[in-house]
């Protein structure tokens, strides 16, 4: 098991890492609209799910993985009515690889931001 750090995003807020490779696997944690400076993206939804997308990359590049690679994503949104603006940004992400994904809304979200996404890949 390997712990997988990157300054290029922001560090984790409490006890816990970036990602975590095992085997051929890496599993990140939510990321949130932080730059990696951890300066919080106050704009709107889709604004922040850019966010997590540089985040995401800069994470699964640092695990030796990709967007290419992502086999599922798990998204947190606080509010459904979003649901249309984040497929949005997140199809310009996944445009011909698709993984599997689920999408929640939650009643609250780390900083009270609107979305959180994590995901599992596989390391090249």
């Amino acid at each position: 098991m390997k712990t997988v750090f990157t300054a290029k995003a922001p560090v984790a807020i409490g006890p816990y890492s970036q990602g975590i490779v095992v085997n051929n696997l890496f599993f990140s944690s939510g990321q949130i609209p932080l730059t990696a400076e951890g300066q919080l993206v106050e704009g709107n939804v889709k604004e922040q799910t850019h966010q997590v997308f540089q985040n995401l990359k800069a994470v699964l590049e640092a695990a030796g993985a990709s967007l290419e690679t992502v086999v599922k994503a798990t998204v947190f949104i606080k509010d459904m009515n979003d649901f249309a603006a984040v497929n949005e940004v997140y199809g310009e992400y996944f445009s011909s690889h698709k993984p599997a994904r689920s999408c929640v809304e939650v009643a609250r979200l780390p900083k009270d931001v609107l979305i959180e996404i994590e995901v599992i890949a596989l390391v090249n």
